[in-house]
């Protein structure tokens, strides 16, 4: 581990406070576009969906990087990760997130994928509507599992 794992687990801690703002962000959104009918907030609505996995990656890649040693860099990189995430490393760590927190992130790291390569207009309601109202559930067992894998950050550096 080239930091402390109290470094590191606090930066998850951290960055998870932010990333559960995202999803009550994405959920007043959402309930804004439906009150007032308006689907130009669903813009704001694609924007945090793709945030929310954003920020689930940017821990992952700290993690591949300072526990690992290795990020991925073949061309499908982020499925690969998120793959790894799940995965454990013999002598190093436990797999940060379990099989059912990967299959719900990769559903956005999928969305995210669509956001940044078609125009907003494009994106549909209903679909948008489906991958909010999961959120919360996904978002609790990303925070369940990096709360897990923080406790073992700090245990390993107690002993």
């Amino acid at each position: 581990m080239s930091i402390p794992g109290t470094i590191l687990a606090a930066r998850i801690r951290t960055e998870l406070v932010d990333i559960e703002q995202v999803v009550t962000r994405t959920q007043h959104l959402l309930a804004k576009a439906q009150q007032q009918n308006d689907e130009d907030y669903l813009d704001g609505v694609a924007l945090n969906l793709h945030g929310f996995y954003a920020g689930a990656e940017r821990l992952f890649e700290e993690i591949a990087r300072e526990i690992d040693g290795s990020i991925p860099s073949r061309a499908d990189w982020h499925r690969a990760l998120l793959i790894q995430m799940a995965s454990e490393i013999l002598e190093r760590r436990p797999a940060v997130i379990d099989r059912d927190t990967r299959n719900c992130l990769d559903i956005y790291r999928g969305f995210r994928h669509v956001v940044r390569n078609i125009y907003t207009f494009n994106l549909e309601p209903g679909r948008l509507r489906e991958l909010v109202n999961a959120l919360p559930h996904c978002y609790a067992s990303l925070a369940r599992d990096l709360h897990r894998f923080c406790d073992f950050l700090e245990q390993v550096d107690v002993e």
